[in-house]
C-alpha cells in the first residue's frame, strides 16, 4: 500500500497460509457438495469458486432455479447418475414460467420423457405465460413440436399461430433463413380449420407479405369451412384445444373438445 510516499509491505505467505486453512473448513462455508456413494461432505467458499472457475462463476451469479440446468446438462454430459437425479428432482420443485421452456428444451434434447410430461403439464395450465417468455422463442423445432402436439394448451388458435410466427422470426434472424423454411417442421401442427373465416382471410393476406403456412395447409382449411357439414368437416384430424374459443362454424366440424 502506497499513501503520500509511504511504502508499507504485506506478508504474502501468512496471507496464503491464512486462506489455505479455508479449504474444506465449514466454519463460514457457504457452499456444501456431497460427493459419491459414501456422500461425503466437502466445504467450499462461493468467492473462491467463483474467482478460480468459470463454470462456477456462471453458476453462482445466476438464479439458482436457472442455473441447475447447467449442472443437470453436464451430470448428463458426463453420466453423473447421482447428480442427475437430484437435479431433476430439483427442477420439478422449482418449475414455473420463465424456467419451464427451458426444461423442455433440456428434456427432449436428452430423452428425458417424465421432465418433458411434467414441463409440457406445467406450459398447458400457463399457457399465456409461457408463449411470452425468450424460453419458448428459444426452443428447437423437436421442442416445439412436442408442445404443439397438445390438446390441452390453454391458448386459443390465433394466440398460437402469432406465437409461432414469433418464434419462426427469432430463428430466422439467428439462422439466416426464410421464415417459413425455419416453421416448415412445425406449422403443420397449427390448427387452421379452428379460426373464422375472417381471421384465416387475414392470416392468408398476411402470408402473402410474409411466407409462413404452406398455401396447400391454408386451402385445406378453406375447405373445411366450405364444406360444413360434408363428409370431409367431419373426418378432419382437427381438434379443439383447451383454450380454444368457440366460433360460429364449430358446430359444424363435430371437433371433440379434450
Amino acid at each position: 500500500m502506497e499513501t503520500a510516499g509511504l511504502t508499507v509491505h504485506g506478508q504474502a505467505v501468512p496471507f496464503s497460509t491464512a486462506l489455505r486453512s479455508l479449504v474444506n473448513n465449514p466454519r463460514y462455508s457457504d457452499v456444501r457438495f456431497v460427493v459419491g456413494q459414501e456422500r461425503q461432505e466437502v466445504f467450499a467458499h462461493r468467492c473462491l469458486l467463483a474467482c478460480r472457475c468459470n463454470f462456477f462463476q456462471r453458476l453462482l451469479s445466476t438464479d439458482l432455479d436457472s442455473g441447475v440446468l447447467e449442472v443437470l446438462t453436464a451430470a448428463l454430459e458426463y453420466g453423473l447418475e447421482d447428480l442427475r437425479e437430484l437435479c431433476l428432482e430439483f427442477v420439478v420443485k422449482v418449475l414455473d414460467v420463465e424456467l419451464v421452456c427451458e426444461a423442455l428444451q433440456v428434456a427432449v434434447t436428452f430423452g428425458l420423457g417424465p421432465l418433458q410430461e411434467r414441463c409440457i403439464a406445467f406450459i398447458e395450465a400457463h399457457s399465456q405465460e409461457a408463449l411470452q417468455t425468450r424460453g419458448f422463442l428459444e426452443l428447437s423445432a423437436s421442442a416445439l413440436l412436442a408442445l404443439l402436439h397438445s390438446d390441452r394448451l390453454c391458448v386459443d388458435e390465433a394466440e398460437l399461430v402469432r406465437a409461432v410466427r414469433s418464434w419462426a422470426r427469432v430463428g430466422a434472424a439467428v439462422l439466416e433463413r426464410p421464415v417459413a423454411e425455419v416453421a416448415a417442421p412445425v406449422v403443420g401442427e397449427l390448427r387452421l380449420e379452428l379460426l373464422a373465416p375472417a381471421e384465416l382471410s387475414a392470416l392468408e393476406e398476411q402470408n402473402r407479405r410474409e411466407p409462413f403456412i404452406p398455401v396447400e395447409q391454408l386451402v385445406e382449411a378453406w375447405k373445411c369451412h366450405a364444406l360444413r357439414g360434408g363428409t370431409l368437416a367431419r373426418s378432419t384430424p382437427c381438434r379443439r384445444r383447451r383454450g380454444t374459443l368457440p366460433r360460429e362454424h364449430h358446430r359444424f366440424l363435430d371437433l371433440p373438445l379434450k
